[in-house]
């Protein structure tokens, strides 16, 4: 499908289409490697790589966005203690309102995806869709086979003190391995708050910190430091389509 240059920058979150049309009039756009200089310019979005003020983008309908969180973020965009997370991407990213895609705590680093496509976050928020996300939680009291067994046949997860008091969740591992003395990689596939500690203390133990390598058919990249982040092409990568 064609569309005007102009509608193709404010569609990516490079502002007003007054300011986009600005951008390709004072020479600071080029498309496929080539300057433009006519915001009306109509171009085929599909594979599309454009450069703002000397920047490369890829057009993509919706965005999808893996981001390497490190600890001291918040995954909201009203942070109350800490920073929030959409301050380690770009403006246009900003502007076009990707949002992250369920919530790592603010102590909690790893694997964390963020979209302005509603409809892709509530598919792979939903438990009823069933999407592992794994998580490394290193505890401060050795592991045990005993805790592993109560993890994968379910655990009471109840409320802080403190805390206004429900009922307690019955919920259980979908993965649950020792990989080291005090180190426990668990897969989920729900997303309750605090679900990861809440299930450790549940079986007698604590976690000291956590980190989340996967989600979905997604993995950290080796490659990438904390507060990096990089396009995820297709949600198919999440499925391992």
């Amino acid at each position: 499908m064609k569309q005007r240059l102009s509608q193709i920058l404010f569609s990516q979150g490079f502002g007003t289409r007054r300011l986009c049309a600005g951008l390709v009039w004072n020479d600071e756009v080029t498309v496929n490697g080539q300057p433009v200089d006519d915001p009306d310019a109509e171009f085929e979005t599909t594979g599309l790589r454009f450069t703002v003020s000397r920047q490369e983008w890829p057009y993509f309908d919706k965005a999808l966005i893996l981001l390497h969180k490190p600890a001291g973020y918040e995954c909201s965009q009203k942070p109350k203690h800490h920073p929030s997370v959409m301050s380690l991407l770009p403006a246009p990213l900003r502007e076009r309102g990707v949002q992250p895609i369920g919530r790592l705590d603010e102590d909690t680093t790893g694997l964390l995806l963020l979209t302005d496509d509603g409809a892709l976050i509530h598919k792979l928020t939903s438990p009823k869709h069933h999407v592992p996300k794994v998580y490394e939680a290193r505890c401060k009291h050795p592991l045990t086979a005993a805790m592993v067994e109560q993890l994968l046949a379910g655990v009471e997860l109840r409320e802080p003190e403190g805390k206004f008091q429900r009922p307690p969740e019955i919920t259980q591992a979908d993965g649950a391995e020792i990989v080291d003395e005090t180190l426990l990689r668990l897969t989920l596939i729900e997303g309750k708050y605090h679900q990861v500690k809440r299930m450790v203390a549940a079986v007698g133990n604590r976690v000291e910190a956590l980190h989340r390598p996967q989600f979905g058919a997604l993995t950290l990249p080796a490659d990438l430091p904390p507060g990096g982040w990089r396009w995820v092409s297709s949600p198919a990568e999440v499925w391992g389509d």
